[in-house]
């Protein structure tokens, strides 16, 4: 099965995860970060790369930017489509390894959970950075190796149980620094684990950033592109 065909039979199962409550939790948490690394503002020109059904791409939207959305599987940008419906959102059908803009084309380009599915990390932070304006940055996110969620996802390949993330590449926060020779800034997410009560699972949250610990499931990191001259 190839990776279009593989999120063309998700996009309902992946929104209705969001509105679970732990699905909840973990989206409150994987927004607040992205927001503090992007810092995305009105008027700018983000590329939102692997968009999938839309449920961050909303952030960004409501904080005034301008988005452009790409993802390989048109069912999900259908969805992302409806769910942004009245915001400036354009979709587009594409590969991150193979990115159909013009070097310098954005802002700002963010990438959330897809890059675990991209076995060449480097070639599609390298696409990134190329269609970002100098001056402006690149913040990537995606699963975190050193995280007990990765652990379980392994165990349940392991036990040869199907689902998404099967063949998915886990990185470690130093594995997506090494990505991109720009020094980058990187933090992590979601400390808590799938079977925490909502209260239970904040207090944990809350602790471990405290205590600034780099194993939270959803790492990220943000590289800004320097001026030619820098």
């Amino acid at each position: 099965m190839t990776d279009r065909m593989l999120f063309d039979e998700w996009p309902e199962r992946y929104d209705q995860w969001f509105e679970t409550p732990i699905g909840q939790l973990v989206r409150e948490c994987e927004s607040r970060l992205i927001a503090e690394l992007l810092d995305a503002r009105p008027g700018e020109h983000v590329l939102d790369v692997g968009c999938g059904t839309g449920v961050f791409t909303l952030d960004l939207l409501t904080a005034g930017s301008q988005v452009v959305g790409l993802d390989i599987s048109q069912p999900m940008l259908r969805f992302a489509v409806e769910k942004t419906r009245g915001y400036p959102f354009s979709a587009v059908r594409g590969d991150m390894l193979c990115l159909p803009f013009g070097d310098n084309s954005f802002d700002k380009a963010v990438s959330i959970t897809a890059l675990e599915f991209v076995a060449d990390a480097n070639s599609a932070v390298s696409e990134l950075l190329r269609v970002t304006r100098p001056g402006g940055c690149v913040v990537v996110a995606t699963l975190n190796s050193l995280s007990p969620w990765a652990t379980r996802r392994r165990a349940k390949t392991q036990r040869g149980q199907r689902h998404i993330l099967e063949n998915a590449v886990f990185r470690s926060p130093q594995e997506l620094l090494a990505c991109c020779p720009l020094k980058g800034v990187t933090a992590t997410a979601i400390h808590f684990q799938k079977d925490n009560y909502p209260d239970e699972a904040m207090e944990i949250e809350k602790t471990c950033q405290t205590q600034g610990l780099d194993t939270g499931a959803f790492v990220a990191v943000r590289w800004e592109k320097t001026h030619p001259a820098e």
